[in-house]
């Protein structure tokens, strides 16, 4: 009964809310289907603009960015055309999947890096889910041997980056690679895939974490002990702070892991860094957070961590039912399209959905301009939703 109420409660606001939201762009998460309709026609007009071997990754002074396929985000792309192509039944889109798979496919040979899950999963492993394909099979095991082949027994993780001799980095984002190796695992009948996820998450749950449930970016490991070396957080404000999409990261990172597990601890983690998450006192009040928690109140939003927050919240709430997850993620998702949507001229934002993400910020890097992956997450969010 609380959560019935405590649910009309938030609906009987966004419908109020979406009075101005639909004056502004006739878009609201009330009419998903305008939304899917919208970004299916910015990403046709997005394919018209990428060179046949490349993939979209940002857009930056009126400049079109792209990457090659080895790139982390080059999976993000079709896998947002795919989640599109099942909304609207366009086959349009799934044609440029196609294209792009062409360039896309040697990347399952690809050992120097660990990011295959979101390269390969979120494209190929989409594409088998709807129509399976021994062809896609066959490249997904491929990317998880390859993925696999980064793991060190003696620091009981994959190697996240590439790193001297003398280091061995794991970064929070690995989590999110878990689930191709779970997927092998299932497919094939080998269980060293799984045996290898768990041990890294394992490994991951006892070392990455904070007494507050939030984490840090990087663990550098001893690679011939496996002792840590030391803990950092590369992308954020310091060491010691509360990088937002590195917390979105493992929230769920956790929650897939325990939906493919089914062991309580990893439950119990996702619920952790959940409450740390909802219950930040910077959090904005739109649920958008900053770049970093711990930033200045005033600092740069992160559309990025917003989408992927809201859609592992989603996830999470699917198992506890919990009605705070499942409202923040509406609210998140709600304000994402009442104010990160660009839509006021064609071409603006370079025909990506959401603007204002930040990828590197300390770096100068890809910061507050839309990012391939924000979109992505944005989209499966609506859809979970």
């Amino acid at each position: 009964m609380i959560r019935i109420c405590v649910s009309l409660y938030i609906a009987a606001f966004l419908l109020q809310n979406c009075s101005v939201n639909n004056s502004r762009n006739g878009l609201s998460i009330n009419n998903p289907d305008k939304i899917f309709e919208f970004s299916a026609d910015q990403y046709k007009k997005l394919m018209n603009e990428l060179p046949e071997d490349r993939f979209p990754r940002s857009y930056e002074d009126d400049s079109l960015i792209t990457s090659n396929s080895s790139w982390w985000c080059s999976g993000f792309y079709p896998g947002t055309l795919l989640h599109l192509y099942e909304e609207t039944g366009d086959e349009e889109l799934l044609m440029e999947v196609k294209r792009k798979f062409e360039y896309l496919e040697k990347e399952q040979y690809n050992t120097d890096t660990h990011d295959l899950g979101f390269m390969m999963f979120d494209s190929f492993g989409h594409a088998h889910r709807i129509n399976p394909n021994p062809e896609y099979e066959e490249i997904l095991i491929n990317s998880a041997k390859s993925l696999a082949s980064r793991y060190s027994p003696e620091v009981k993780s994959i190697r996240s980056w590439n790193s001297d001799p003398g280091d061995f980095l794991v970064i929070i984002d690995n989590m999110m690679n878990l689930d191709l190796l779970f997927w092998a695992a299932e497919t094939t009948g080998d269980s060293s895939y799984y045996n290898i996820a768990v041990t890294h998450a394992n490994t991951t749950l006892q070392n990455h974490f904070r007494e507050d449930n939030s984490s840090w970016h990087v663990l550098n490991y001893d690679p011939e002990t496996g002792e840590i070396q030391n803990k950092r957080t590369e992308q954020g404000l310091n060491d010691e702070s509360a990088w937002a999409r590195g917390q979105a990261w493992g929230l769920y990172g956790f929650t897939e892991t325990y939906g493919n597990t089914g062991d309580q601890r990893y439950l119990d983690q996702a619920v952790s860094i959940a409450e740390f998450l909802i219950n930040q006192p910077n959090l904005p009040e739109d649920k958008i957070p900053l770049w970093d928690f711990d930033a200045e109140t005033d600092a740069l939003r992160d559309a990025s961590a917003a989408a992927i927050m809201a859609s592992a919240l989603l996830e999470l709430d699917s198992y506890v039912s919990h009605s705070d997850y499942y409202d923040t993620a509406l609210i998140i998702l709600e304000n994402l399209t009442k104010n990160y949507i660009a839509i006021a001229k064609p071409g603006e934002n370079g025909n990506f959905i959401l603007k204002h993400g930040v990828g590197h910020l300390p770096a100068n890097s890809e910061v507050d301009v839309p990012l391939t992956y924000a979109d992505y997450y944005f989209i499966e969010a609506l859809r979970r939703l």
